[in-house]
């Protein structure tokens, strides 16, 4: 795994990261991906909003309380569940999507992750912690569903162990004040490991209603949301989308290697801490709050790469609007498939973003092109 997805930092690796630079977009300048992404966006909104086991049209949303649905008012539907739910999954599929292209532009691979860092391992582990151990303290937790402690602790269980798993892999990586991105990496990739252990030990001593409770988290899904939820996730992902996008010129000198961005004048150490910092804070939140769910921040820089070409100032907002696209349609999907039961967010994107992304490298591939 490490041969896979390690960074091109030597003379000889370095051409393949100019490949990588100065491809041209295959298809679409930056200002109509972008546009695309918009559009492709908004759609997502009106056909998430609209479909669902509970189906709703325009006057359902618009008139306040004068439509309904049977004895329940298609308002009041849509503002207290689906609204909050759509909100989420916009919150969630920008940042993940921001955050993986961070990290991408981080490592300079577009094989990376924002699990690399540890986040989403750390947000594991602190929330079967919570289920799991908190009782034996006396405490009756069992997830999601036992009222505002349970939800509350979980989340803020999550949250705070995934950033303290990133603050130990960036202390382990650090040597004489620096850190070398090959070590990080390893590093994440060790850390990722124990936490995964720990995790196995945890769901192994866990009980019934416990092992369900977690199984529910760790498997991914919008269904936890609501509008609490949604105002404490908003400012960790604001702030991250915010700050990304100033980050893009440092991201593009650093794609040719880190000695040629401190030639350019980057600072390549802040630039590493700021990077992880927004990655990790945006992808904690939002994991703490709907669980893990995988390949969107893989996924939606890789298109939009293929799409526009590598510059991170197309990349970075592009990977977010895709981002919440992709986790939008798929959490519609998920809540219509198998309707009135819903499949679980997590397990529907892998597997649509598993075989999607294999047939993506295979055509880069047959097109003879490098990473």
């Amino acid at each position: 795994m490490s041969a896979v997805l390690s960074p091109l930092p030597s003379k000889a690796a370095r051409p393949s990261a100019r490949r990588w630079r100065a491809a041209p977009g295959r298809l679409l300048s930056a200002p109509v991906t972008l546009l695309g992404a918009s559009a492709l966006l908004l759609a997502s909104l009106l056909v998430a909003a609209s479909n669902g086991p509970f189906s709703l049209g325009w006057h359902d949303m618009l008139q306040l309380g004068a439509a309904t649905t049977g004895d329940i008012s298609g308002t009041e539907v849509f503002w207290h569940i689906r609204a909050p739910r759509l909100a989420m999954g916009l919150l969630a599929g920008s940042a993940l999507g921001a955050a993986g292209a961070m990290v991408q532009g981080l490592f300079r691979n577009p094989l990376a992750d924002p699990g690399l860092i540890g986040v989403q391992a750390g947000a594991a582990l602190g929330a079967a912690a919570f289920i799991v151990l908190l009782p034996l303290a006396g405490w009756t937790v069992a997830g999601f569903h036992t009222g505002w402690l349970g939800v509350g602790g979980t989340m803020l269980g999550a949250f705070a162990m995934a950033l303290l798993t990133t603050a130990i892999v960036w202390r382990l990586a650090r040597r004489h004040g620096h850190v070398a991105v090959t070590r990080l990496l390893l590093v994440g990739v060790a850390v990722n490991a124990l936490a995964g252990s720990a995790l196995g030990l945890l769901t192994h001593f866990a009980t019934d209603t416990q092992l369900r409770a977690l199984t529910f988290w760790m498997l991914g899904s919008l269904a936890p949301s609501h509008w609490l939820a949604v105002a404490c996730v908003l400012p960790a992902v604001l702030l991250t989308l915010l700050v990304a996008p100033r980050l893009a010129p440092q991201l593009d000198a650093l794609s040719l290697g880190e000695a040629q961005a401190t030639l350019s004048g980057v600072n390549v150490a802040s630039l590493q801490r700021q990077s992880v910092a927004l990655a990790a804070l945006a992808v904690a939140a939002v994991t703490a709050v709907i669980g893990m769910v995988g390949f969107i921040g893989l996924l939606a820089p890789h298109l939009v790469r293929l799409l526009c070409g590598p510059s991170h100032r197309a990349v970075l907002p592009g990977s977010a609007l895709l981002g919440a696209s992709l986790v939008l349609l798929a959490d519609t999907a998920a809540r219509t498939a198998l309707a009135p039961a819903e499949m679980p967010l997590g397990v529907l994107t892998g597997l649509i973003g598993a075989p999607t992304f294999l047939w993506l490298l295979q055509g880069r591939a047959n097109r003879s092109s490098s990473f």
